[in-house]
C-alpha cells in the first residue's frame, strides 16, 4: 500500500472510549467547516446518542455530531468520500474497527485520494486486538489522536 498522506492514529478500548476520545477533534473540526465521515466496522449509532445525551454541549453542535452518519454503510460512505475527493473539500475520515478491515478499507480510500491533501484520515484501533504488536502499529504513523488532542508520535 503506498502511503500519501501524514497518517494519524487513535486507539480505544471500547466504543464509547472511542467516541469519547475523538469527540472534542470531531467538534473542533466541525466548528472549522470541515467534512467528518466515520468508517466503521460496528454501528455506533446508539453508542454515540446516548454519548451526546449526557455532554455538556450546546444543542446546535450536539445535531452536528448527530448529523455525521455513524451506522456501518460503507458502500454509501465510499461514494460520499468520491464526491467529497472530486469536489477537493477539506475532508476527515475516520477508519474505526479490527486491524485487517483498516487496512482494506484503507486502500480502497487510497485509490481515490492518493494525491489530495484535503483529506485526513485517521485509523482507530481496539486496543486488544493489537495488545500483542503495538509498537509495531504505532511505528506506522506519525501522530497520535487522544483526548487532548493531536500530537507528534515521538519516534
Amino acid at each position: 500500500m503506498k502511503e500519501t498522506k501524514e497518517k494519524t492514529c487513535v486507539f480505544f478500548a471500547s466504543d464509547y472510549h472511542f467516541e469519547m476520545i475523538t469527540l472534542p477533534f470531531i467538534e473542533e473540526n466541525l466548528r472549522n467547516n470541515k467534512k467528518i465521515i466515520v468508517l466503521t466496522e460496528n454501528d455506533l449509532e446508539d453508542t454515540i446518542k446516548n454519548l451526546i445525551s449526557k455532554v455538556n454541549l450546546k444543542e446546535e453542535k450536539k445535531e452536528k455530531i448527530f448529523k455525521i452518519d455513524w451506522k456501518n454503510n460503507d458502500l454509501e460512505k465510499f461514494k460520499e468520500i468520491k464526491k467529497e475527493v472530486e469536489n477537493k473539500e477539506d475532508l476527515i475520515i475516520f477508519i474505526k474497527g479490527k486491524e485487517n478491515y483498516i487496512k482494506n478499507v484503507n486502500e480502497n480510500i487510497e485509490k481515490w485520494t492518493n494525491k489530495i491533501n484535503t483529506v485526513k484520515i485517521i485509523d482507530c484501533y481496539d486496543v486488544e486486538e493489537i495488545r500483542e504488536h503495538f509498537a509495531d502499529v504505532v511505528n506506522k504513523y506519525e501522530n497520535v489522536l487522544s483526548t487532548t488532542g493531536e500530537r507528534k508520535i515521538e519516534k
